[in-house]
């Protein structure tokens, strides 16, 4: 083999001494694994889904040639519980992550761990955000019991929450300093992790979360020139998805440089909806943006590609979202149903890459912050406040931006819902309760959600930390401006 790569921490551009090309191959039994997650970006931020100013070829080009969601959705609202819905195949409340900054309990049985007994090398890149930390991103210590090799990742460069450019990360513990773009950076760090375990015995299960285009906004100039007309702040918003999408195309031009892409299911989405303060809109004629659950704050753009076995490219209006990631990989490998802890919330999505599927069995459900949501189909039954026996039913297919409540004109349809949600709300208040783990009670030793910066372990960071212009506000003296989420 003379393919030789090297990517260059600077530039972070891949260097070709020669080139390989992809043979054609029966699909794998044990494909390459890459999950791809941007940060607080909204289902209306592809050009493929029209937006008016914001250019998305490595995306489109993504889209056009694998298999498109239409209504893909994020597990929750926010970041943290999506992320554990992800690691999980269930709902955020049922493994205790229920807002942002929230730890996934070690109680639950998470993918990583599953395709590590599998088999398979696995590795995790960027934003962390699962074990119970708020604030922006630090990085994760090596004595933290939550961090990303606790739960199945053999390699990890991770921080707690959002980060932006020349950031400061963790690799297993050592902090380590970047110059450059977040979003170049964790990519060439993945694409190293690939190029140097490609010849073993064992796949690749590689985990990408940006840390953008998450605020605060820090886009380099070039990105952001195209966008002059409009105010700072949303042109450093989109210039960061400028440099998301270039990074999209470096691994995907990576992939096919290492010989790895026809045997590589590649998929990507957002952990979110988008955020409101940017304009033009985050989220197309959704309505809500981030935080809520109407369609702004639940759906997301969603892309698999997998050369190998998605032959036909094509776009679907299958409900699917976050929470089928593990369903769907346990079976594609084969994976026992053991993998997973019972009750699970998800379905596979392995149909749908070789055939056109018109109705989602298991309706996609959602629980966060005492409100619940039901997506059975077209129909979706809103839950503002669980406390309250107060409901709200929409028709998407009609009326795709939520504006007509049907719950007193579609009698059959709500009540069947109501009851289903009903139900469903029982079951994740038992699992919030431990029911489902073999001690039939929540760990003792998890943690709560608190911030790193006045947190023990980290006091010893803090001076280095301080020094360093993204931590300064989140160090400084009580009555400073508040935190991100």
């Amino acid at each position: 083999m003379c393919a030789y790569l090297r990517f260059l921490p600077v530039s972070l551009s891949l260097v070709l001494s020669c080139s390989v090309s992809s043979p054609a191959a029966e699909p794998p039994s044990r494909p390459h694994i890459v999950l791809v997650m941007a940060d607080d970006m909204g289902w209306g931020e592809t050009s493929y889904n029209g937006h008016p100013v914001l250019k998305t070829p490595n995306l489109d080009a993504m889209a056009a040639a694998g298999l498109r969601f239409d209504r893909f959705y994020a597990g929750a609202p926010n970041c943290s519980p999506t992320r554990a819905t992800v690691m999980t195949g269930r709902n955020n409340d049922r493994a205790g992550v229920e807002n942002h900054g929230y730890a996934l309990r070690r109680q639950e049985k998470t993918l990583p761990r599953a395709l590590r007994d599998a088999g398979y090398a696995t590795a995790h890149f960027g934003k962390w955000h699962l074990n119970g930390y708020t604030g922006p991103g630090a990085p994760v210590l090596a004595t933290d019991d939550h961090n990303p090799g606790e739960f199945g990742f053999d390699e990890w460069l991770s921080v707690t929450n959002f980060f932006d450019r020349n950031p400061l990360l963790s690799r297993r513990g050592k902090f380590e300093e970047f110059k450059g773009d977040s979003s170049e950076i964790i990519v060439a760090e993945a694409l190293k992790f690939m190029e140097k375990n490609r010849a073993g015995s064992k796949p690749l299960f590689t985990v990408i979360w940006y840390g953008s285009p998450h605020a605060p906004f820090d886009a380099d100039e070039p990105d952001r020139a195209a966008f002059a007309a409009l105010a700072k702040l949303s042109q450093h918003h989109y210039g960061e998805l400028v440099a998301l999408d270039r990074s999209v195309g470096t691994l995907r031009r990576g992939l096919r440089e290492l010989g790895l892409a026809d045997r590589t299911l590649l998929w990507f989405c957002s952990d979110n909806g988008g955020l409101p303060e940017i304009s033009p809109s985050t989220v197309g004629n959704l309505r809500g943006y981030k935080g809520s659950v109407y369609e702004g704050g639940l759906r997301v753009p969603g892309i698999i590609e997998w050369p190998a076995v998605i032959q036909q490219p094509r776009i679907t209006r299958y409900p699917a979202g976050t929470i089928d990631i593990f369903p769907t990989l346990a079976d594609v490998l084969g994976l026992p149903a053991s993998v997973m802890l019972a009750p699970v919330d998800g379905s596979s999505l392995r149909p749908l890459f070789t055939a056109d599927v018109a109705t989602r069995a298991k309706p996609l459900a959602f629980h966060h912050q005492r409100r619940a949501a039901w997506v059975d189909n077209r129909y979706k039954l809103i839950q503002p406040k669980l406390a309250e026996d107060k409901f709200e039913l929409y028709d998407l297919e009609a009326d795709p931006t939520e504006s007509r409540d049907l719950s007193a004109t579609q009698p059959e349809i709500f009540a069947r819902l109501r009851t289903a949600l009903v139900a469903w709300n029982a079951s994740v208040a038992t699992s919030v309760a431990g029911q489902d783990y073999p001690e039939r009670k929540v760990s003792a030793t998890e943690p709560p959600s608190r911030a790193w910066n006045t947190a023990p372990e980290y006091q010893p960071y803090l001076a280095e930390l301080a020094a360093r212009p993204e931590y300064q506000s989140a160090i400084a003296p009580k009555g400073s401006k508040k935190k991100k989420q």
